[in-house]
């Protein structure tokens, strides 16, 4: 029994470890081993596998077992448990040799923790929420150096308009392009929308895309503000007139688009003709 002094193994204790530890694969253990399950009353999931000799008693298999779950061995009682869930038998007996409850490949040792003060009890080995973490005053991070706040001090007396994503930009060798302002106002751009009306022929920077407008107004699931509804001469645009589901004008497939309305141009914008050139060349000649 424990009684808070050295364990003692006996010899078959002794010879079953040095079994396990001498074999060179799970496959060629000695016959007297077995692969069990191991879990604990403190703990949600299935705690980890160990094989254990037939030979050792439970009160030596109660200390192995104390080193991978932090429970006292004298706090320990344990479960067998066979492959259908059944418990088999209650380990109370700290001399008998585990082989005595017939234990198989696959069952499993089930331990109940009785320590009212463990430290697995409530999820305490598993909730990390419990786990009491550090907090540095802001005065003690000032103190130190090569911080994060100091790099970036450093860089805004260098650049006012200094950004995290601007440092990344120019490490990897490419230009930074400041992002677009975030759109609050829901009447943005009205009075722009105002030049263009349906049917309108149109002109929609950059490249001179050609077109004609079918929509002004605004757009559920873009950005707040006015928009203007494009059906290209061409297959220029990203949609057929519809966003998110919702049809706003007809066109076909990749042929719409929905653009701000200071990228569109209304006025004389006929259809470009791309052989007209060439016709004109052949008439000259």
């Amino acid at each position: 029994m424990i009684d808070g002094s050295a364990p003692f193994l006996t010899k078959e204790d002794v010879q079953g470890l040095k079994q396990y530890v001498q074999g060179p694969s799970a496959a060629s253990q000695a016959e007297s081993t077995v692969l069990l399950h191991v879990t604990h009353s403190n703990l949600k999931a299935r705690f980890f596998e160990i094989r254990l000799d037939r030979h050792m008693s439970i009160e030596s298999v109660k200390i192995k077992l104390s080193f991978h779950c932090g429970t006292s061995p004298s706090a320990m009682v344990l479960q067998l448990i066979d492959d259908t869930k059944n418990v088999i038998a209650t380990l109370y007996e700290d001399d008998k040799k585990l082989g005595f409850y017939s234990p198989y490949d696959g069952y499993t040792l089930h331990i109940i923790d009785t320590d009212p003060t463990s430290t697995s009890l409530n999820g305490g080995l598993e909730d990390v929420s419990l786990v009491t973490k550090y907090n540095m005053s802001d005065e003690d991070y000032s103190k130190r150096e090569n911080t994060y706040r100091k790099f970036k001090e450093a860089k805004l007396k260098e650049d006012p308009m200094w950004t995290i994503e601007k440092e990344l930009a120019k490490n990897k060798g490419v230009e930074y392009v400041h992002p677009a302002p975030k759109i609050t106002d829901p009447e943005y751009m009205k009075d722009e929308a105002s030049t263009a009306s349906v049917g309108h022929r149109c002109s929609v920077e950059p490249g001179d895309r050609r077109g004609e407008v079918m929509f002004v107004g605004k757009v559920e699931g873009l950005p707040l503000g006015y928009w203007v509804g494009i059906k290209y001469d061409e297959p220029l645009g990203k949609n057929d007139g519809s966003v998110k589901g919702t049809k706003y004008f007809d066109a076909p497939p990749g042929y719409g688009a929905f653009v701000r309305p200071d990228k569109v141009k209304v006025g004389d914008y006929p259809e470009i003709d791309e052989f007209a050139s060439e016709l004109e060349s052949d008439d000259e000649i």
